[in-house]
């Protein structure tokens, strides 16, 4: 099935902003203040995952193995992580998030028997991970394949979203009415391995979206806002042929994309805010999916509109969509049809974006000025057909260095390390890939 960080540190922020820019020479570079933090001795944890039944599927677990970041940016060192890697906990792709030092990963199971179950490896090199004995189970709240990530609050907490198979409700005289499923939010303390709370509710659309078959399918990728007392929830909606309610409609006129605002942490008072410049999905579907940049604003990507392809909206601190800011990616890339299947805040105003597009389902990197509104093709990347990154999880942004593994479907590939404030693009470690595998980060 297709496609379905950290909040970086202000006085670090202030000073790149200063310095850095994609005009600076070497040298200017070499007395900057590095854009974000960087963790001396950080390890580098490489994730890779099997097929199951199709190349590609991920659907056979996932396997991890950790790295220096000085045998990361060398292209002589290898890393077979099938051969070598330790499986982590998942009856399918594992959700994985990793603390902004690199020395744990989390991990919450998706499906199977343990599914829901929350833990965490002690980072060690090599295939060397130490799973806790401390673990949680969310599943009787949020279900067995629950949608998460980590919060950027100094790896203190995870959000955990679910929305329940809809229901379709008709009127006294057995018209359609609306079609709603029980939303769950729960808060996860990472650090003490507990549920910290939750709240469930509906999320009803306005009377008129919800009679025409418009609901809410999907939450996934919350985003803490710089005030530190909302979530930004993002959505992937669905429409109910009102004629028909037991089936979808394959193809509707969307609406505005949407997000969920709750208060934090009690995660009470849901409210539905909507955009006017996206109509695409807010949801992502691996990864973070909208970041706290510089400017303190909250950036997310859209999905799934094939009509006008991804966006990237700003929703500003009243926690409501700012309307003025239009950052189309196929009129940035002059393409059209774009797919962000994931992305990076890296600070200063720039993002890194895996992408494909309308008559291609190979996959390419972009780098994104999120002040200038323009996007740029990486193009010092071993581009290959088969490159896919619809499952895509992790990158890794540690001081000037921006992270990430590009490997096709069942084929060998590298990590490249890309120099934040200039762009320049540097080939690291070769990654040894499998018949019908693909790495899908590292962390």
């Amino acid at each position: 099935m297709k496609k379905n960080t950290f909040k970086l540190f202000t006085s670090s922020l202030l000073f790149g902003a200063l310095a850095l820019s994609t005009a600076c020479s070497s040298d200017d570079n070499k007395n900057a203040e590095p854009v974000n933090p960087v963790t001396d001795g950080r390890w580098i944890t490489v994730a890779g995952a099997l097929m199951q039944t199709d190349p590609g599927d991920g659907n056979g677990g996932t396997r991890v193995y950790a790295i220096s970041k000085e045998n990361a940016i060398d292209p002589n060192f290898s890393v077979d992580v099938y051969a070598n890697g330790k499986a982590v906990q998942s009856s399918r792709t594992a959700r994985l998030q990793s603390s902004v030092d690199g020395s744990t990963l989390f991990n919450i199971t998706y499906t199977g028997a343990n599914g829901g179950e929350f833990m965490t490896y002690k980072v060690t090199g090599g295939n060397n991970f130490t799973e806790s004995t401390a673990k949680v189970n969310i599943s009787q709240y949020a279900g067995t394949s629950p949608r998460w990530v980590k919060l950027f609050d100094g790896d203190k907490t995870g959000v955990a979203v679910n929305v329940a198979t809809p229901i379709v409700t008709t009127n006294e005289d057995k018209s359609y009415k609306n079609t709603r499923g029980i939303a769950t939010v729960l808060s996860l303390d990472m650090q003490q391995t507990l549920i910290a709370g939750y709240k469930q509710y509906q999320i009803p659309l306005t009377a008129e979206e919800e009679a025409l078959g418009h609901h809410i399918f999907r939450l996934d990728a919350p985003t803490l806002n710089k005030a530190g007392n909302k979530l930004i929830i993002g959505t992937w909606m669905r429409k109910s042929n009102p004629a028909n309610p037991a089936t979808n409609e394959s193809s509707f006129t969307r609406l505005g994309s949407k997000s969920v605002v709750v208060d934090y942490p009690s995660l009470e008072n849901p409210k539905v805010i909507t955009s006017t410049v996206g109509f695409g999905d807010t949801s992502g579907y691996r990864s973070f999916n909208s970041f706290v940049a510089t400017d303190g604003n909250i950036y997310q990507a859209t999905q799934r509109d094939t009509q006008k392809g991804s966006y990237i909206l700003k929703i500003n601190q009243s926690n409501e969509y700012d309307n003025s800011y239009v950052f189309s990616l196929d009129s940035a890339l002059g393409i059209k049809g774009s797919y962000i299947d994931a992305w990076r805040y890296v600070g200063n105003g720039i993002a890194y974006a895996v992408y494909t597009y309308e008559g291609t389902s190979q996959g390419f990197l972009a780098r994104l000025d999120l002040n200038a509104r323009t996007a740029t093709k990486v193009e010092d990347i071993a581009y290959d057909a088969d490159l896919d990154f619809g499952q895509y999880q992790g990158f890794v942004v540690d001081g000037n260095n921006f992270y990430i593994a590009v490997t096709p479907v069942g084929k060998d590939g590298n990590i490249y390390v890309i120099d934040i404030p200039t762009g320049k693009v540097t080939k690291g470690a070769k990654l040894i890939n499998k018949p019908g595998n693909h790495y899908i980060g590292v962390f």
